[in-house]
């Protein structure tokens, strides 16, 4: 029984994201994992890594940035209210993603454009930048 028990406070972190939620797939968990969007301790971390009840993780899905403590172990995914027990969320993450969400919602991330260049603007880019063929 007291093997059990050690088993279950083993579990990898791609498997403890999946189950916690943050991505859809195990696969998706440990590619997020690999290109670095998800650090502990402010470092990169690989998908075997076994996060500890206690342990602050900074996880990057999309435009989000989350701070989350690790309150529970699970390899089962179950529904949202029991994943959602398995960590909490800083109060300080919460604010800067609310904070970010209102800015997008405003517009201004600066991401915005005014559509395709016509073609005289093209002309004109292109003669600025001295490239393109000379008419």
């Amino acid at each position: 029984m007291a093997q059990k028990q050690e088993e279950e406070e083993k579990v990898r972190l791609d498997k403890w994201l999946w189950a916690a939620r943050f991505f859809k797939t195990r696969a998706l968990a440990k590619a997020a994992i690999e290109s670095g969007k998800v650090h502990h301790r402010g470092e990169r971390c690989k998908p075997g890594k076994e996060p500890r009840v206690g342990d602050e993780l900074q996880i990057r899905a999309g435009f989000d940035e989350r701070t989350v403590v690790v309150q529970g172990l699970s390899v089962v995914r179950r529904g949202a209210p029991e994943a959602q027990a398995l960590y909490t969320e800083t109060e300080a993450s919460i604010a800067k993603r609310e904070n970010a969400a209102a800015m997008r919602k405003a517009g201004a991330t600066g991401m915005t454009t005014d559509g395709k260049p016509s073609k005289k603007q093209r002309r004109d880019l292109f003669k600025f930048r001295g490239s393109g063929n000379d008419d």
